[in-house]
């Protein structure tokens, strides 16, 4: 892991951008003595890693006392695309503008984008584990699809946050039979892009004995900031 830049921010969180072989990231760190828990922020497919919802995000989780890491995966932010990847997303605007069925198409562009994802995640994870101000235990807060696999596959990952705002594919929707840690759900109640009644249906799937549904009016992008406060208060409980 090499990083690039680093800057102070206002409120005592040092802010440094990394690479990692190809793997573009951001990490924030806490003012503190003591090795920070790690949380594992990911952004829905396609999202740059400086999306400013993530950004900002990011910034007051680390302020609650975290390390809040970030990457762009394959094929996310501005890393390349595979021809198949472009042509998937192409047929994606086209079926959405003419009003046809997508979901064989989000198959085929998030399946292969979630089987990329995940490894690079945890080359990061071993990566950010190694270095002397970041601790355990590890959380996980964003991309639902990642997440689901990341939790039944990675032994140290303990809490996770989902955001019910993405197409998971079948295997991932099979997957969450598995999951079996603690687990917080955000819905928006009137996304569009994200049918309400398969998300509740996501929800009834995960394995986990401790699971919180937190459901909020509004449309995709609007997550009521106050979620990132209860978000802490889950994290505090299971990674502190």
């Amino acid at each position: 892991m090499r990083f690039t830049s680093e800057q102070r921010l206002e409120d005592g969180v040092l802010e440094r951008e990394f690479t990692l072989g190809e793997i573009p990231g951001t990490l924030w760190t806490p003012e503190s003595s003591a090795p920070a828990p790690l949380i594992l922020m990911a952004h829905n497919n396609g999202l740059p890693k400086r999306e400013p919802r993530l950004v900002a995000r990011a910034r007051q989780t680390a302020a609650y006392g975290y390390a809040v890491a970030t990457i762009d995966a394959a094929g996310c932010g501005d890393r390349p695309r595979s021809a198949a990847d472009e042509q998937a997303r192409a047929d994606l605007r086209r079926a959405m503008q003419a009003g046809e069925p997508v979901d064989e198409i989000f198959e085929s562009l998030v399946g292969p984008l979630v089987e990329k994802a995940v490894p690079e995640w945890r080359i990061t994870l071993d990566a950010l584990l190694s270095l002397p101000e970041i601790g355990g235990p590890v959380g996980y807060s964003g991309w639902t699809a990642v997440g689901i696999r990341l939790a039944v596959t990675e032994p140290r990952i303990a809490a996770a946050g989902f955001f019910a705002g993405g197409y998971v594919p079948r295997a991932q929707r099979e997957e969450a039979r598995q999951v079996g840690i603690p687990l917080l759900f955000l819905l928006q109640w009137d996304d569009g892009g994200n049918p309400r009644q398969r998300a509740l249906d996501l929800f009834d799937a995960f394995g986990t004995e401790e699971k919180t549904l937190h459901a909020n009016m509004g449309g995709h992008v609007g997550t009521p900031w106050f979620e990132i406060e209860d978000g802490g208060r889950f994290y505090d409980r299971h990674l502190k």
